[in-house]
């Protein structure tokens, strides 16, 4: 690592998946991972291995394939977290286990109902597990925004005694703001004995939408990593944003005189390509990554910008991989074609029959709209994945009415388990009325929390991406469709959100 080297850990795969009904299959962790070793990211937390099955088979696949970039497992500070984290990363070129515990004192006395002495011991001993799989072992204090400063520096000297290679100084609340936070970084480095003997982390959290300035301020305090999401994705209001990062730290350089290894032409795709899997929109105006980030709508601002692009402009929007979205393939392309462009955007297909079911897919898209991007691509295998899934429900047939002073009517036919049935019924829109019909065959009982609608990419014949939640008993899923038909899309993303419901495969994540 270069002295003025800030080391980008990416935690979208753990704690980004951690936001209401974002969890993801084993591929398509593996397609974001292959993209954020693309991206250039340093460190790639691809889950928490204790969570579940599938959590640990996602990490352990992602640690064979991954090549340049370090392949994390979270642990809590318990002996069976942390040798399964041990397991699942042991196939990998560069392996790190993070383990935690609480330091502060309310989460101390009410949730692990310990002492100090015994955190302290616990947190020691957790590092020492760690070490018999990887002398690469990262250690957070969680809720150190609220823990006490000296309880803190006891923590912290005895990891690093223990043989801690990174401390991370978690906002697990979203609590601080930026000076003080800043503050306590310079204070626990300048204090904790041979603090100049680990990398110093920060990870941050944006209750009150200062997560990326909380990180920026532990940066300028001395911190030398940043833990942080693909689009802030993240529980609760999220986690702070890796292009903000990245990019603040690129073009402030005559402030941070830091770099990172992060090729910034890859931030656009990443976060395209995170936002189809995990149903999580970008909003327009999210700085970077924003369909609006480089829109001039005022007329002194174009005027500007036209006479010379710096006037309004502090980056371009090519360095961060706008306009990137070139036509790629047609409907007279070919089957080597199409594999070649899907092996250059990182998704390898396992089997052949996925591939010609993918191919097959493709060349009707294609039919339909006359410029396929990489977008679509990444939407296309996203619907096929879907569609290999053991599914309950499939749409067979679907037929919408929609006439102006006239009652939107839907007849739909779904195939469940095998068994075709058929049902029919009006609604306020086409789109209300086929979920209408849906549930009077269905009766998931199911609570509609949010319907979203995101244009694949630009044109009237766009592929139109639809995202459904639901909630049922406390469990909350996504579920995703994309057609040029927006009402298809709707329905598939509907029967989706469903087919997880349906699902009995839970996971239990910490918060960190």
């Amino acid at each position: 690592m270069k002295p003025n080297q800030i080391i980008i850990f990416d935690t979208t795969l753990r704690d980004g998946e951690q936001s209401p009904g974002a969890a993801m299959t084993k591929e398509e962790k593996i397609r974001i991972a292959r993209q954020l070793e693309r991206l250039g990211v340093d460190v790639i937390e691809a889950g928490f291995a204790a969570a579940s099955q599938g959590d640990f088979e996602a990490i352990q696949e992602i640690a064979k394939i991954i090549k340049t970039a370090t392949v994390c497992s979270l642990a809590r500070a318990s002996e069976n977290d942390v040798r399964r984290a041990g397991e699942a990363i042991k196939p990998a070129l560069h392996g790190r286990i993070h383990t935690f515990i609480a330091t502060s004192k309310i989460h101390m006395e009410n949730k692990l109902r310990m002492t100090e002495d015994q955190v302290v011991e616990r947190a020691v001993q957790a590092v020492k597990w760690a070490l018999e799989y990887t002398t690469d072992v990262e250690f957070s204090a969680e809720d150190a925004v609220r823990s006490d400063m000296d309880f803190l520096i006891r923590v912290f000297d005895a990891v690093i005694q223990a043989g801690a290679t990174t401390i991370n100084v978690p906002d697990t609340v979203g609590y601080s703001i930026p000076a003080p936070w800043g503050e306590r970084m310079r204070e626990l480095i300048s204090r904790v004995p041979n603090s100049d003997k680990v990398v110093w982390s920060t990870h941050c959290h944006n209750d009150l939408g200062m997560a990326v300035a909380n990180s920026l301020a532990a940066v300028m305090g001395g911190a030398r990593q940043v833990e942080c999401t693909i689009n802030g994705l993240g529980e609760r209001a999220g986690n702070a944003s890796l292009e903000e990062v990245v990019m603040a730290i690129k073009t402030r350089a005559d402030v941070f005189n830091l770099t990172t290894r992060i090729d910034t032409t890859q931030i656009v795709p990443t976060s395209k390509l995170v936002s189809t899997i995990t149903g999580y929109p970008v909003q327009p105006n999210k700085a970077i990554v924003g369909a609006n980030a480089f829109a001039h709508e005022s007329g002194i601002h174009q005027d500007g910008v036209l006479k010379h692009r710096e006037t309004y402009e502090i980056m371009r929007a090519e360095d961060v991989g706008w306009g990137a979205n070139k036509l790629t393939l047609g409907k007279l392309s070919g089957r080597n074609a199409f594999r070649t462009r899907l092996k250059e955007l990182g998704i390898e297909l396992e089997t052949e029959d996925l591939l010609n079911a993918t191919f097959t897919r493709f060349k009707t898209l294609a039919d339909k709209k006359s410029e396929i991007f990489d977008e679509d691509l990444h939407a296309l295998v996203s619907d096929e994945f879907v569609s290999e899934t053991a599914e309950r429900f499939k749409l067979v047939y679907l037929q919408v009415a929609s006439v102006t002073g006239e009652v939107p009517h839907a007849v739909i036919t779904l195939s469940e388990n095998g068994v075709e049935n058929r049902a029919e019924s009006d609604g306020g829109g086409p789109v209300d009325a086929a979920f209408k019909a849906i549930e009077t065959m269905v009766q998931s009982g199911a609570e509609l929390q949010l319907y979203s609608v995101n244009n694949i990419t630009s044109g009237t014949d766009a592929q139109g991406e639809v995202t459904v939640r639901l909630s049922k008993g406390g469990r909350i899923v996504n579920g995703q469709g994309a057609d040029t038909d927006i009402v298809v899309a709707s329905v598939k993303a509907y029967l989706n959100a469903l087919n997880k419901i349906q699902s009995k495969s839970e996971r239990a994540h910490p918060q960190l």
